[in-house]
């Protein structure tokens, strides 16, 4: 199946610009002759890579399972709230006991009571990443 020219730019216009824009090139300065070793070296700089990133993450977060709490902490309506802890209770993740504890609180109290709403990129942002 053969494309010419001008049905390329018709269906993939970005694509056509990114190919003759000349920015997004990466220039290759050399060639491995040996697939096995090109295929360890690889491995090695992406397990490099992941070592970093995980030593640069904070303890804080390493690991965490958010709560109920903060999965609230970002809804908007307390129905938004209720239905989150209708699947967590589904899925058996926190008891009936705890859920309507939580749900007591909600009609009590409110939403804003788990405290206040938690944003796009907030645990970036506590971490230190952000």
């Amino acid at each position: 199946m053969e494309i010419d020219k001008k049905s390329m730019k018709k269906m993939f216009p970005n694509l056509i610009k990114e190919l003759e824009g000349g920015e997004s090139k990466v220039r290759i300065d050399s060639v491995r002759a040996d697939p096995v070793k090109a295929e360890e070296t690889v491995v090695d700089a992406e397990e490099v890579m992941v070592a970093e990133a995980e030593a640069a993450l904070p303890d804080k977060f390493r690991h965490y399972n958010p709560t109920v709490v903060d999965f609230i902490r970002r809804c908007d309506t307390p129905t938004q709230a209720e239905e989150i802890v209708a699947y967590l209770l589904k899925r058996g993740e926190v008891t009936e006991e705890y859920a309507g504890e939580v749900r007591l609180q909600l009609k009590k109290e409110g939403l804003r009571s788990f405290g206040p709403k938690k944003e796009d990129g907030d645990y970036f942002k506590q971490g230190g990443i952000c």
